[in-house]
């Protein structure tokens, strides 16, 4: 029997400014918590508000034990703190690690399983603002479970998050070192390429049609690490499509085309011998999984994308 449809009042959440407060109490948990200072761990605001809507404030009284994750990047996030064997469920295409592969399925960003998650009686669950259906999550409430939303549109906004699940599933002493590694490599980056001369960059999502990022999107934040400049930060959205003709127009110094194997998609750009990126051999890849899965293998395709681009500039 088909899943009954969610009342109107659970979407009313995204639409009026109203703070709720979830108060979760794990189902197989460790003795409930003490300490103030680990309370305060364990309440936190989403990211909702990020994104024009209502913060919604989760709040447990005992680590979390059992977790599911909506996107594959919260649950590669769930892994690199320690905390992968704590989830219940997980979309298709979670493949990083490789243990991610052998967590129980829950449907994708498109539909969701939502009688699965209901057995699988998670403390919470773990949503990405932009990438998981406002509806599916209002519904999800509405079903009595309790739901995190994190958006990260900042390079900050991962080790903030790694942090903030580390807090709720009690492994602060795994999660906070993982974030403070990666904020040094962040801040190396910046040091190493800052006062350089800037570079104007196409970024290249895909390419029939060509597709790629506003200066809102993160992977404008990775490119600013480079001391490079998003040739179309003025999108209204934050992916569009774009012609060939306002490329050939803007005329990028370098164009880098994420990609799902090395320099994979570099040749299509081989035809317009007039842009100067092509010209003077400019157009490389950079791993597409690295690069759009907004955790702290972001850096290792920063690092890539940074180097690509200074040789623009010699």
């Amino acid at each position: 029997m088909p899943w009954p449809a969610a009342p109107v009042r659970t979407v009313l959440p995204f639409l009026l400014c109203v703070i709720l407060v979830s108060v979760a109490a794990p189902v197989s948990a460790p003795a409930r918590v003490d300490d103030p200072a680990m309370k305060d761990d364990l309440a936190v605001m989403d990211d909702v508000a990020a994104m024009g809507a209502c913060a919604v404030e989760l709040r447990l009284d005992r680590p979390a034990q059992r977790v599911i994750s909506l996107s594959p990047h919260l649950t590669e996030m769930m892994y690199s703190i320690g905390a992968g064997d704590r989830l219940v469920g997980s979309v298709r295409g979670s493949d990083f690690p490789v243990e991610a592969a052998g967590i129980a399925e829950i449907g994708d960003a498109s539909g969701l399983d939502f009688e699965r998650i209901l057995h699988s009686r998670p403390d919470f669950v773990l949503a990405w603002g932009s990438g998981n259906r406002l509806v599916d999550i209002a519904r999800l409430r509405a079903l009595g479970l309790h739901v995190l939303v994190l958006e990260p549109q900042r390079l900050e906004d991962i080790p903030r998050h790694l942090r903030l699940l580390g807090n709720l599933t009690g492994l602060r002493g795994q999660a906070h070192p993982v974030a403070l590694e990666l904020e040094r490599r962040v801040d190396a980056l910046r040091n190493r390429y800052a006062g350089r001369a800037p570079v104007r960059v196409l970024f290249e999502i895909w390419h029939r049609p060509l597709f790629t990022v506003n200066g809102d999107h993160i992977i404008s934040k990775v490119l600013g690490l480079c001391a490079a400049q998003n040739i179309f930060a003025d999108l209204p959205r934050l992916a569009g499509e774009v012609s060939i003709e306002q490329v050939l127009i803007m005329d990028p110094d370098a164009i880098v085309v994420g990609s799902e194997a090395d320099d994979a998609g570099v040749n299509n750009w081989t035809p317009f011998s007039t842009l100067k990126a092509v010209r003077t051999g400019n157009v490389f890849a950079v791993s597409a999984d690295l690069i759009t899965r907004q955790t702290a293998r972001i850096v290792d395709a920063a690092e890539r994308m940074c180097a690509g681009i200074d040789k623009a500039r010699h």
